[in-house]
């Protein structure tokens, strides 16, 4: 009675759990299933007799289910008699079903100690990273290379003649800007038709490239539609012009230099990015050469204006000349670039927000003459992203997993077409064509007498290799900050993942710094030189040549690698450079866009 008492309440606990649904819990032939880690038994619907099971059930269940079996086996042991080999071959199963548990358990063991092993023993590693470079090419964290300059960085005492030299705005170089004075004809009444260009690259390249537009139309006396801004291939960002750039300010600047509307009229809604990109048309530039001078375009494009009305090139990027253009036509050139193209005002009020929290914050140094001793800062552009490493073809540190991950990139991206890959590390460095790492740029920032006090704005896409890339920069220059330390997610919002937006947001911030640099000559690069020129700002070009040999030097000491640094940078911060045949009239405003005047 006791036997049947017990075994009737673990039932309906059972039952009442929804641990077993069917009222003879026996006649299921797959109970043997139950030791399968807790498994809920349930008869299939219209089954006959097969069993299912889920893996949600305690552990405490299944003993209570097992406990039925005893107490039956206790209460009417002849029953249970006739099944002793089925519970023969049910314990062999059992224990068939432990061990692969068990197997698998160390098998999920064996995964999480080769997933860590490599953390404590990366050297191991290297026969993998050359079969598999994606793989393990992050493992190999790239440590300081110039172990003996950095010792000396990090002790030295800079004297406070170098530390107040540094930081000394320019004096007055006899160059003003002459656009308020300059004689450019007005826009005529009758225009010869739309122009619509198609620009590629990034932010950089398409401000030049709209410039450029701008001087096109007006070589055409053509009316231009808002540019169109091309998807970037690298970084996918899909911003157009509106949404990057004032169009109302832009338009309004120019009103008096040329037509702009931001659309075409209806008659000519058919001349879209796709029309082009599906089929060859009569409407379309594609053969514009690279610089191309003012009479081509009369040419060519303006014949195509007089029979269609409208003409599309594309690709449009540096396609008109630098030299023998009217002055009207370089004067206006310069306008558009320093003053018709102007930023959302979202991106300026981020930007004002950004530069005022550097120059507020209480640890920067501080101008002795300025009222309140706002703080000054620098911003560094990195330029060290993984496109602008494997394009380099250099070694950075990272080991042979690096180069090899580095290499299948350039073979991914490049197909193999980059040029650089035909000379040794070594080569390419004593040419100074390889962009300076974070360590290397700090350790020329220390040489030049930046101290550890130093504001450091970094301004870059991403970093390849991210923090352990930047953890010797850091070391040198804790106080360095970025979009993300200095604004919150909220007011990132509008810019967020948005590549050409933050480059907007970067360029705004290094257009109000005090000094600017660049880890390696590029768009941006050029691009700061020039309206840091116009405004007569103080702006370090790093020697990379000079560079280059001082690294390539192992014996090298602190006192002499900084002597060397001082020397070879004295007259490469911001002084006057005129334009040279060829150069770009966005780099070497001058003479183009600046009047000499000795008052």
């Amino acid at each position: 009675m006791l036997i049947s008492y017990i075994k009737t309440s673990i039932c309906s606990y059972l039952y009442s759990t929804g641990t077993i649904e069917e009222e003879n819990l026996f006649n299921c032939e797959d109970e043997r299933n139950k030791a399968n880690g807790g498994a809920k038994l349930r008869k299939e619907d219209g089954g006959g007799g097969g069993c299912r099971y889920d893996d949600d059930v305690p552990t405490f269940k299944v003993m209570t289910i097992q406990s039925l079996y005893f107490i039956q086996y206790i209460s009417n042991p002849t029953t249970l008699h006739l099944q002793s080999r089925s519970i023969h071959t049910r314990a062999l199963k059992k224990m068939k079903l432990r061990y692969l548990q068990t197997q698998s358990q160390r098998v999920a063991f064996a995964g999480v100690f080769l997933i860590l092993l490599p953390n404590f023993f990366p050297n191991l590693f290297d026969p993998l990273g050359r079969a598999y470079p994606s793989m393990f090419s992050e493992w190999n964290a790239p440590s300081a290379k110039h172990i003996s300059l950095l010792e000396g960085a990090l002790h030295q005492e800079i004297p406070e003649k170098q530390h107040l030299d540094i930081w000394s705005p320019l004096v007055y170089q006899g160059w003003k800007p002459c656009l308020d004075s300059a004689s450019v004809p007005s826009n005529p009444e009758k225009s010869q038709g739309y122009i619509q260009v198609f620009l590629d690259g990034g932010l950089n390249q398409q401000r030049m490239g709209i410039c450029d537009a701008v001087a096109v139309a007006k070589i055409l006396n053509a009316t231009l539609v808002i540019p169109h801004l091309e998807v970037n291939p690298v970084w996918q960002d899909s911003s157009s012009f509106t949404d990057i750039f004032d169009v109302d300010h832009f338009i309004e600047v120019l009103h008096d230099d040329i037509s702009i509307v931001k659309e075409l009229p209806s008659m000519y809604s058919w001349s879209t990015r796709e029309y082009y990109a599906t089929g060859i048309r009569p409407t379309r530039i594609k053969t514009a050469p690279v610089h191309a001078s003012a009479n081509w375009y009369l040419e060519n494009v303006l014949p195509m204006l007089n029979s269609y009305g409208i003409a599309a090139i594309a690709p449009f990027s540096h396609r008109l000349a630098f030299d023998n253009l009217p002055k009207e036509i370089q004067l206006l050139r310069c306008k558009v670039n320093f003053q018709a193209i102007a930023f959302v005002p979202h991106i300026k009020m981020l930007g004002d927000n950004l530069v005022q929290r550097l120059r507020s914050s209480p640890n920067t140094n501080k101008r002795p003459n300025d009222e309140g001793g706002s703080g000054k800062f620098i911003v560094l552009h990195l330029r060290f992203d993984k496109d602008m490493a494997a394009h380099s073809a250099c070694d950075f540190g990272g080991g042979k997993a690096e180069k090899l991950a580095l290499a299948k990139y350039r073979q991914v991206i490049w197909q193999g077409r980059v040029m650089k890959t035909q000379f040794t590390n070594d080569e390419l460095r004593q040419q100074g064509r390889c962009p300076l790492t974070p360590e290397e740029i700090g350790l020329l920032l220390r040489a030049l007498g930046f101290n550890n006090s130093t504001r450091l704005y970094l301004a870059s896409h991403k970093v390849y290799g991210g923090e352990a890339r930047i953890s010797t920069l850091r070391k040198m220059f804790p106080l360095i900050e970025d979009k993300k330390s200095l604004a919150s997610e909220q007011e990132r919002a509008q810019v967020e993942k948005k590549a050409s937006l933050l480059a907007a947001v970067d360029y705004y911030v290094s257009m109000h710094s005090d000094i600017f640099i660049s880890a390696s000559p590029g768009n941006m690069h050029n691009a700061m030189l020039g309206y840091r020129a116009y405004k007569n700002m103080k702006t370090i070009r790093p020697n990379m040549v000079l560079l280059s040999q001082l690294f390539l030097n192992e014996t090298i000491e602190w006192p002499e690698f900084q002597q060397a640094v001082e020397n070879g940078h004295k007259n490469r911060q911001g002084q006057i450079r005129l334009r040279k045949e060829t150069q770009s009239i966005y780099t070497y405003p001058i003479p183009d866009c600046m009047c000499q005047r000795t008052f």
